[in-house]
């Protein structure tokens, strides 16, 4: 398999999270892309939107969610998406939370590199704000301490956050969510796909 891959995505760190979790990252090949410019990723991919995973029979799978999805089904690892039940449920929600952060987040530091005017900022504040009230949902309802899709989406937004978004913590007014990411942080799976500027 090959992962067209971003190092510093977070998206693509969910997706080589969940394959480090069930112990099948060395069947993928990173290909390090710029989708700004990658003919070879929008052949595959029409958004031109990383990651994008080609399977081993050629076929383009995007985008995380659906990735990771389709790499639960590779090899005999315990699944990172539950079968049924509240549990599989649980852990659906948990990644949208994760996945929205993200994206909130994401959005707004595109923004923040344009210029500044009345319409951008708005935007950006309602980015925040999205933000914020989900740090506040995941404060009164604490994920567990397991790995699955939902506890590793939840840990690469906040590790998104502390990256990106490091002048504006987050833990004081969220110390039970604030206990959690310290706990699952220590998980291999992220602690290998940490964020780092590059030299």
């Amino acid at each position: 398999m090959k992962l067209f891959h971003s190092p510093l995505s977070p998206y693509v760190r969910k997706v080589v999270a969940c394959a480090i979790a069930r112990d099948i990252d060395r069947q993928i090949e990173r290909l390090p892309t710029d989708p700004r410019t990658s003919a070879e990723l929008l052949a595959a991919n029409p958004l031109s939107k990383v990651p994008c995973l080609l399977t081993t029979d050629g076929k383009a799978m995007f985008d995380s969610p659906v990735i990771c999805e389709f790499l639960d089904s590779v090899g005999d690892a315990p699944p990172m998406f539950p079968p049924a039940g509240g549990a599989r449920w649980r852990a659906l929600k948990q990644q949208a939370i994760g996945d929205g952060i993200l994206d909130a987040a994401v959005g707004r530091r595109l923004e923040q590199a344009r210029p500044r005017e009345d319409a951008r900022d708005a935007v950006m504040a309602r980015q925040k704000a999205a933000v914020e009230r989900a740090l506040d949902l995941l404060e009164r309802e604490v994920p567990n301490r397991s790995l699955d899709i939902g506890t590793v989406s939840i840990a690469c937004a906040l590790g998104y956050l502390d990256f990106r978004f490091a002048a504006e913590p987050w833990r004081e007014t969220r110390p039970a969510l604030a206990a959690w990411f310290a706990a699952i942080s220590t998980a291999p799976a992220l602690v290998l796909t940490v964020p780092r500027d590059p030299a």
